[in-house]
């Protein structure tokens, strides 16, 4: 069966004129932001999101790494992800696949759901029925954008379903990875954010878990399962995301990232979440501070 038409209104910003994407922000709730998607060829590199992911697939079969495993979502699937998770994705049926996402920052989730915040339990969920149902949600959180006492009522009711179904229990946390210690980690982390606009040296990170290069090196990826100039990326791609949508300049955005102009900025969001600056903020309606 041929997929169904594109919604009216998605736009062309990757490679393949097959491949679309949008992405809306809701004027009165701040942490929230709407994706929809349909996607062919284009592969998405490793990347991650400062909010957790909830949506689901509507046609289609999606293949992405999460984690260090291979993940399926097909028809129907739900697709949720932990806030800052590397994941890519791609299609794994010829025909690619459609699906609907809404990212929520952490803080408001656990106010959304009544709980602390969650980690959930897989990151693709074979559940038709209520995949339609997290469709149908979607479809209308995005007609309501406008409409503040009916989308806080929608997201409200999406998030509490999601995170009693599929949340861990207050305080459970993920196995333990092999690797750096939680600490060492943390510290690391915090450095990187710290230092997203330098361009930084392996002996810089390595001295933060109190480590020589090559050791830590070999001790992140086991502890994150990407390198760190991976994990470096996909920072800057989300901090350059935020700044954009504040109505910075992209090429002010690209030097606050340590990116050394504007097409670096365009050639890293397109590869990580398929859209150039520009047309991020003319979706999200923002424009440009000078």
């Amino acid at each position: 069966m041929s997929p169904s038409p594109r919604p009216a209104g998605i736009p062309q910003q990757f490679d393949s004129p097959r491949d679309r994407a949008l992405y809306r922000r809701v004027p009165h709730r701040a942490g929230v932001e709407l994706y929809r998607a349909e996607i062919v060829d284009h592969a998405f590199a490793p990347h991650a999101h400062d909010a957790f992911g909830m949506g689901a697939v509507e046609w289609g079969v999606e293949r992405f790494r999460y984690r260090g495993s291979e993940h399926l979502a097909g028809p129907g699937s739900l697709v949720l992800m932990d806030e800052d998770e590397l994941h890519t994705g791609r299609a794994d049926t010829q025909g690619g696949w459609r699906y609907r996402m809404v990212y929520v920052e952490s803080g408001l989730l656990a106010e959304l759901s009544g709980r602390p915040v969650q980690r959930f339990g897989q990151p693709a969920v074979d559940d038709p029925a209520l995949g339609g149902q997290v469709t149908h949600l979607l479809d209308a959180l995005w007609a309501a954008a406008e409409e503040p006492l009916a989308f806080d009522s929608l997201l409200q009711t999406l998030a509490g379903e999601m995170v009693q179904r599929h949340g861990r229990a207050g305080g459970s946390e993920p196995p333990p990875r092999a690797g750096l210690s939680g600490t060492a980690l943390a510290r690391v982390r915090d450095y990187i954010e710290a230092h997203l606009h330098e361009s930084l040296r392996l002996e810089e990170l390595a001295a933060q878990a109190d480590l020589s290069p090559f050791h830590f090196l070999r001790r992140f990826k086991q502890a994150t399962r990407h390198t760190p100039q991976v994990f470096l990326q996909a920072r800057r791609g989300a901090r350059a995301k935020a700044l954009l949508a504040q109505g910075l300049a992209p090429a002010e955005v690209a030097a606050s990232v340590g990116l050394c102009d504007q097409p670096h900025l365009n050639r890293l969001l397109r590869r990580l979440y398929g859209i150039t600056p520009g047309a991020y903020q003319g979706q999200l309606g923002v424009g440009t501070r000078r």
